[in-house]
């Protein structure tokens, strides 16, 4: 017996006309093809579960939308980049693939999530070192323990205070920043370290 949600009957009765048919579809073809399926309701839209996220649905003013959480492992890419899930802006049924191939997909999911497989987070590229500015340098030569313990730091350290110190929006700003940033590195405070044992 499918494992539905009242909360996701009442998103139906309450989306527009147009709508209601598409999620209602939707909901049964992926209960038919995933009967271990778990309704829920995720950031306010219906959300199924199984084994971990799954897929959703969502219904607005003009359209649908229903993607799956590892669409790009389906090798399934948006339709529309302006709507969410891989299906574009579904208005009506017949904007989704046939019932016979939605629910190959939804099984081809449902293993996945069998699997444990996940989707590889995409590596990010170290930012490159931060340049410090020139007056920075200055103030730091001029205190040769805040120089230390700066140049001692993490680059994502030194980073933070250069940043800082530069996005002040005007010199008498900047200025304090900076004063303030030597007392502290001198102390061997990180720039954030009022939080730190929070």
């Amino acid at each position: 017996m499918p494992q539905t949600d009242l909360r996701v009957d009442a998103y139906i009765a309450k989306s527009a006309p147009f709508a209601q048919p598409i999620l209602r579809h939707i909901r049964a073809v992926v209960h038919d093809a995933c009967p271990g399926v778990v309704e829920t309701m995720k950031w306010s839209m219906p959300h199924f579960d199984y084994k971990g996220m799954f897929c959703g649905m969502a219904a607005f003013k003009g359209h649908c939308t229903f993607g799956f959480w590892k669409g790009s492992l389906l090798r399934l890419k948006p339709a529309d980049e302006k709507a969410m899930g891989q299906f574009g802006c579904i208005r009506s049924v017949d904007d989704l693939p046939g019932t016979k191939a939605l629910a190959a997909l939804v099984k081809r999911a449902a293993k996945l999530n069998d699997e444990g497989v996940s989707v590889p987070k995409p590596k990010k590229a170290p930012k490159p070192p931060v340049a410090t500015p020139p007056y920075l340098k200055a103030a730091l030569a001029k205190n040769r323990r805040a120089l230390a313990t700066f140049e001692a730091f993490s680059p994502s350290c030194r980073r933070e205070y250069v940043e800082w110190i530069i996005d002040a929006k005007t010199e008498e700003t900047r200025a304090k920043r900076l004063a303030m940033a030597i007392e502290w590195i001198a102390a061997g405070r990180k720039r954030n370290w009022k939080y730190e044992n929070c």
